[in-house]
């Protein structure tokens, strides 16, 4: 995308690719110029009105995908509670290689999803929903500097008048939308850097963040803390290299997007954290506080207090049962 004449991402399979997302790039333009045309009457068309649009375009995308995300965290918290039983039935069938077995452990498996309502591939619908979405956030953002110049088709509500005001737009009066970092002046490589230093930190604090509060112990070791702990560089290296060849709008995106996964790791913690982490202890403790509190408003008693009265009834029982459990007894049939 450095060639300022030809826009690479309309060629070869990435061409075919976007072409077939050309009804989500049309409706991310209309919902941007939608904004665009709101702030306006507040605002100079050219200038800040437009970083905002881009800026209230991810909140409404990732608004829009955050149900689908909700359900993506009950299911995968389903699946970790079923773990156990799943473990117990691939044991019963573990070294059996005949059809009936296989057949036998997809069938039981099965019904342990259904009885439980969990499923296993609910994790990866939010991918198959975000990715083409942000892909086409990409695709717009990078596309319109063409636009404007009249290398490129006009895509949505990007006409040729409408790019070139977004083109003509400027963040603190400084640095384009559309400057890369080897056009810009010293002032915009400046802020690009800012904006690609604080794209890193947001990616790595997140991934620090989750590897420290919501990921067992007990499962970071060996093969899997090494892939975390490489992940943990490996992206914000790239970066490094991508933020000094996309558009500045771009940065404004990813900027935004990677602020908006950090406060949706924050909430994930929060409110469905992985079991024996310890985000899941704190959650505990705050479940267990918010129990008492409302049992106290009730006027019902304390957690604590049930369970020393289960207690102490549990010990009377004894006493005046015995210790011994009593059998059960087979019922006469009537002759």
């Amino acid at each position: 995308m450095i060639n300022q004449d030809q826009f690479l991402l309309d060629s070869g399979f990435w061409g075919w690719m976007y072409k077939i997302l050309t009804p989500i790039e049309w409706l991310m333009t209309q919902i941007m110029n939608i904004f665009h045309e709101f702030l306006s009457l507040f605002m100079p068309r050219i200038g800040v009105s437009w970083v905002l649009s881009i800026i209230f375009l991810v909140l409404v995308v990732h608004a829009c995908i955050f149900p689908i995300y909700y359900k993506q965290m009950k299911s995968m918290r389903k699946m970790q509670a079923i773990q156990p039983k799943m473990m117990r039935i691939q044991n019963k069938y573990k070294g059996k290689t005949d059809q009936a077995s296989k057949e036998a452990m997809s069938r039981e498996m099965m019904k342990l999803y259904q009885d439980n309502d969990a499923n296993p591939a609910g994790s990866c619908l939010p991918l198959l929903v975000q990715g083409p979405v942000f892909m086409c956030m990409f695709y717009t953002l990078s596309a319109i500097p063409f636009i404007a110049r009249g290398k490129r088709a006009a895509l949505g509500a990007f006409d040729v008048a409408t790019a070139k005001e977004f083109a003509q737009s400027k963040v603190f009066g400084l640095v384009s939308v559309t400057d890369v970092f080897g056009t810009a002046d010293i002032t915009g490589k400046v802020i690009i850097g800012v904006f690609v230093v604080l794209m890193i930190a947001c990616m790595v604090f997140m991934q620090w963040i989750n590897m420290k509060k919501n990921m067992n112990p007990a499962t970071m070791t060996g093969q899997a803390a090494t892939m975390q702990k490489t992940m943990l560089w490996i992206f914000p290296l790239m970066y490094v290299f991508s933020g000094a060849t996309m558009p500045f709008a771009v940065l404004v995106y990813w900027l935004t997007n990677n602020v908006c996964n950090l406060l949706r790791t924050f909430w994930q913690m929060y409110a469905f954290p992985t079991p024996g982490s310890p985000a899941a202890d704190a959650k505990e403790i705050r479940d267990h506080k918010r129990e008492n509190e409302r049992r106290a408003k009730a006027g019902q008693m304390s957690l604590e207090e049930e369970e020393l009265q289960k207690a102490k009834e549990d010990a009377e029982r004894k006493v005046n049962e015995g210790y011994q459990r009593q059998q059960p007894q087979r019922k006469r049939k009537k002759k």
